[in-house]
């Protein structure tokens, strides 16, 4: 199962630039599930070693990683917008504070669009290759 999960992660970051296809859910959920459990990790291993930063609220190892999954998660999210059929630019409804982060939620758990889109091939079924 923790393979099935990293692989589901490494995935993601591979196609680091890939923002066009369609993503379905389990690909951006068990992305989001790893990166928060890393980020946590991070945390706490920023406050260990004292490189937490008070004044700008994150530590050092944690805003590194921080910016180095950047790119993927913002592919992924589009990705993941294509597959029910929405533009990408949905992303920018994340400003509307609260509201926005509550819609991209219902977006990402919705199913994806069956059969093919605009977007590409519907990836329901599809898993990522073992390496």
């Amino acid at each position: 199962m923790e393979g099935r999960v990293m692989q589901w992660y490494l995935k993601v970051l591979k196609n680091y630039v890939g923002f066009s296809g369609r993503a379905q859910r389990t690909e951006i959920w068990m992305f989001i599930l790893i990166n928060f459990l890393i980020t946590l990790l991070l945390a706490f291993l920023d406050g260990m070693l004292g490189l937490y930063n008070a004044e700008v609220g994150v530590g050092v190892l944690q805003g590194v990683y921080s910016l180095a999954v950047f790119l993927p998660s913002l592919a992924v999210a589009v990705r993941r917008l294509h597959d029910i059929g929405r533009t990408g630019w949905w992303l920018l409804i994340a400003f509307i504070p609260l509201v926005g982060l509550i819609v991209l939620l219902v977006f990402y758990c919705l199913d994806s669009q069956p059969g093919d889109n605009e977007y590409g091939p519907n990836p329901k079924g599809v898993a990522p290759a073992v390496a």
